[in-house]
């Protein structure tokens, strides 16, 4: 108790704290767009319920993981080296993240410009096997995610309860924002490809970063927001025109 009090009186604790709280958001967003994408494509009556779970299991991953915070420190050490660059479990499992990452995201650029036929399957067997596809995938995207997330709270701090706090705020945030971006995303059939391609873009930098190459995050955030920012002057424009065209009706 003694510890909690003296961690509130601490002016340096508040600032980390609304520092990590911030940077967990913002790593919180890649995981966003993943789920609203992929939930968006099951039926309606299916999708509240697969966005709850993936953001509930993507808590739940995190609150786990930092409850091993010694185990997740030695995920950054070397297990083998190739041609001298050193890998380590962090570096495999930020791979394996993002050509996951990369090869959903191309398939849905595939299957948005070129859909194939509809299966000629019962329609609950269809939602069945589509709800539990989804989920496993939000799963392995929350797991990718999360060990980026705790490992980036492990490094800007070294008090457990901030990082819990951090962890959950964002979380919270994510359940907040998750039905109006999703709705926004499917509304928005432009907005859908852009969100694809910032999947290739975050899928490349994990595996950039699974290489050792550090691409700093900022860079990749800002390129992220312009590209939203003119998106959002071409659905203004798209809207205003169709206002006009009703109102000469």
């Amino acid at each position: 108790m003694d510890y909690l009090v003296q961690l509130a009186a601490s002016p340096t604790a508040w600032i980390a704290l609304a520092t990590l709280i911030v940077m967990e958001i913002v790593l919180g967003i890649d995981n966003l767009i993943f789920i609203s994408i992929l939930t968006n494509k099951l039926p309606q009556k299916h999708r509240a319920k697969a966005r709850r779970i993936g953001i509930s299991m993507a808590l739940v991953l995190r609150l786990g993981l930092l409850s091993t915070i010694a185990f997740i420190v030695q995920l950054t050490a070397p297990v083998f080296e190739v041609f001298g660059q050193a890998f380590s479990w962090k570096d495999m499992i930020l791979i394996a993240g993002g050509l996951f990452l990369v090869w959903k995201a191309t398939t849905e650029i595939h299957h948005s410009m070129d859909p194939e036929p509809e299966e000629k399957e019962s329609t609950s067997n269809a939602v069945t096997i589509g709800f539990a596809a989804a989920i496993g995938q939000i799963l392995l995207l929350d797991l990718v995610f999360s060990i980026d997330s705790i490992i980036t709270a492990v490094g800007m701090t070294e008090h457990l309860p901030i990082m819990i706090i951090a962890v959950v705020t964002s979380v919270i945030v994510m359940l907040v924002a998750a039905e109006p971006l999703a709705k926004f995303i499917n509304d928005n059939p432009t907005v859908v490809m852009l969100a694809l391609g910032f999947l290739i873009m975050i899928g490349m930098t994990l595996i950039a970063e699974g290489f050792g190459a550090h691409v700093p995050k900022g860079y990749v955030y800002a390129a992220m927001a312009f590209s939203a920012a003119i998106e959002c002057l071409n659905i203004a424009r798209r809207n205003r025109h169709k206002r006009l065209l009703a109102a000469r009706q």
